[in-house]
């Protein structure tokens, strides 16, 4: 034994004795230095036959505690490991095991049971979610200190181990007997988190009726046996928790703190409560299932006549040439059902058919987005000479459509993306900026599209939409940045972005007027910002290759809309080549500038040598 009053490693000084077990023993010692309280455990080789295999065995169980940071588990902070003895300095827990108490008072309280059967099953489930999961087998009375504060920390890990998928049983026999779950005897079965349920079943078995399972009769009674006034539902508990079979038993510490939470509700007396009170329920229940089954079928009926309704406003929309007539049927067809996308995409195309989106269908989409579309469905209702009551529902008041669109993230996604592109392409401004830096839409697109976990690289949607998004920042941005003088980089970056966005599209079949206006930007860009592009690093063969793409991909489009062959003819006679002497201008403007700076280095040299 360590004597009282001598320091061990230099800074542990040993004040008393506080614990004695068959292989070692417990000091309370004091870090003088630090002002703090530690417990030593102290396994001497001295009468230890097997002294080595017990070291391994505390050398696992230290290992095991300094992983932990639970606050039931005691830290290892020191391992002294000398020839004669093994030291462990740990966190020195203040009261004492809750097996003292028992030897004191009996049986406790239900209410004090509960609260640390509650703190044990976290701590267990804590071990059991570890990786490898910690397989404690070990829970009784002895190995549980209660605090002063009334919580509990549970000690003594020499028995616990990793669970192993593949071993079919323990090689070794470890537990308390009267404790110890039936596969913690060889030759039973490996041991799990069921086997640590079956010992805390045991233990609160111990603490809630003063018996003690190691003893006479060697059996667990049902508690209210000893104690009829205790709870029937905390009874059944613990029965469950110490059946025989393992799989009889809670699967799971989250599972048996679910049924401690609520081990009332498993007394007959709340049982027979609910009861009366479902006797009480019946009556008003059945009229009350009575009328909903009515209601059902009321409803049902209205959806029916609604979906009717729907289908009717979507073909008559489809038969007619009247443009006010259409918009008219579109709009009241997403009052009806504006969690459809059909409808939507319907009304982009009959406003961009005339390859222009005016400010008033604009707004019309405002009112899509915000609510008030039952002003617009007013409007068309008067220019078309319609009755209301065929085009004006009763919740055309009140129905926000996007709200209910975004129920079908996938049908919002392809809605908003195609109003973005509509707005960018065709949206008829005072201004190409305004145009540009108009990317609601094209940020709801991504925004809902990283909610929804999608990955851009597979997405079309969600990659052409971040792509509009960056290069509508860049028209925002950029004339600030200039004046700045922070815009290097922002110019190769859009650029860059300008390129990707062709790319994409060269991908979609049909949609030649998006292509038109997309590759008139482009050009547009280029006569616009090449001396920019240039400073900013991009290669004059990549422009030029840029507008040899457009050309040849121009030449062999064909398009039949007259107003979009006006605007290819355009593109080949006029914007083309107006590109084409901006980035001749750009780049002769540098080789000039090289080639002045070359002269001067050259008269500078000549100079040097004539002196």
């Amino acid at each position: 034994m360590l004597e009282i009053g001598s320091i061990i490693d230099g800074k542990y000084k040993i004040l008393n004795v506080i614990g004695r077990g068959g292989m070692s023993v417990v000091y309370l010692a004091m870090n003088e230095k630090a002002n703090k309280q530690w417990a030593i455990k102290e396994v001497r080789k001295d009468g230890v036959w097997n002294f080595e295999v017990i070291k391994q065995g505390l050398i696992v169980e230290t290992d095991m505690l300094k992983k932990f940071n639970h606050p039931s588990l005691p830290s290892i902070v020191d391992v002294i490991d000398s020839d004669g003895m093994f030291l462990i300095v740990m966190d020195y827990i203040e009261g004492k095991p809750l097996s003292d108490k028992i030897a004191e008072q009996g049986a406790l309280s239900q209410e004090e049971v509960i609260h640390w059967a509650k703190q044990l099953c976290d701590v267990l489930s804590y071990l059991h979610n570890q990786k490898p999961p910690i397989i404690y087998r070990d829970m009784k009375p002895a190995n549980v200190m209660l605090r002063p504060n009334g919580d509990v920390t549970l000690i003594d890990f020499g028995t616990a181990r990793e669970y192993k998928k593949t071993s079919l049983e323990d090689t070794t026999c470890l537990g308390t007997r009267g404790y110890a779950a039936p596969e913690q005897f060889g030759g039973q079965g490996q041991t799990d988190g069921r086997t640590d349920i079956y010992c805390l079943g045991a233990t609160l078995y111990h603490l809630i009726t003063g018996h003690n399972p190691s003893d006479p009769p060697y059996e667990m009674y049902p508690i209210r046996y000893w104690n009829p006034s205790l709870s029937q539902g905390l009874e059944n508990i613990i029965l469950k928790c110490t059946q025989n079979n393992p799989a009889d038993r809670f699967q799971s510490c989250s599972e048996l703190m679910y049924a401690l939470e609520h081990y009332e509700e498993l007394d007959d007396a709340y049982i027979r409560e609910q009861k009366k009170k479902l006797t009480l329920f019946i009556i008003p229940a059945v009229l009350t299932l009575a009328f909903l089954a009515f209601s059902f079928f009321c409803y049902s009926q209205k959806e029916k006549l609604q979906i009717n309704r729907y289908e009717v406003l979507m073909d008559e929309a489809a038969g007619s040439s009247d443009y006010d007539k259409i918009i008219l049927c579109y709009l009241s067809a997403i009052t009806l059902s504006p969690q459809i996308k059909e409808p939507y995409l319907q009304l982009i195309d009959q406003f961009t058919s005339d390859q222009l989106l005016s400010k008033e269908e604009d707004q019309i989409i405002e009112y899509c987005r915000i609510g008030g579309i039952s002003q617009p469905i007013d409007t068309f209702i008067q220019l078309t000479g319609s009755k209301s009551k065929e085009y004006k529902f009763s919740n055309a008041e009140t129905v926000k459509p996007f709200t209910r669109l975004m129920e079908s993230p996938d049908e919002y996604i392809e809605v908003c993306y195609k109003i973005g592109e509509a707005r960018w392409f065709y949206l008829e401004t005072e201004t190409d900026v305004e145009k540009k830096t108009s990317i609601t839409f094209f940020d709801y697109v991504t925004k809902i599209c990283e909610e929804q976990g999608k990955d851009i690289e597979e997405d079309g949607y969600y990659r052409k939409a971040s792509l509009y998004s960056a290069i509508g920042s860049y028209y925002k941005d950029i004339t600030r940045l200039e004046y700045e003088g922070s815009d290097a980089g922002k110019h190769i970056e859009f650029w860059e972005n300008l390129k990707t966005l062709k790319s994409e599209q060269d991908k979609v079949s049909g949609e030649d007027a998006i292509k038109i206006r997309l590759f008139a930007e482009i050009c547009g860009q280029i006569f616009e910002r090449a001396n920019k592009l240039k400073t900013d690093g991009v290669d004059q063969t990549d422009m030029e290759e840029m507008l040899t793409s457009i050309k040849n991909e121009l030449t062999d489009m064909t398009v039949t809309n007259e107003l979009l062959q006006k605007e290819v003819t355009e593109l080949l006679s006029q914007t083309i080549v107006q590109a084409e002497n901006a980035i001749v201008t750009a780049y002769s403007a540098r080789t000039t500038e090289e080639q002045s700076e070359n002269q001067d280095s050259g008269s500078t040299v000549t100079s040097g040598e004539g002196r």
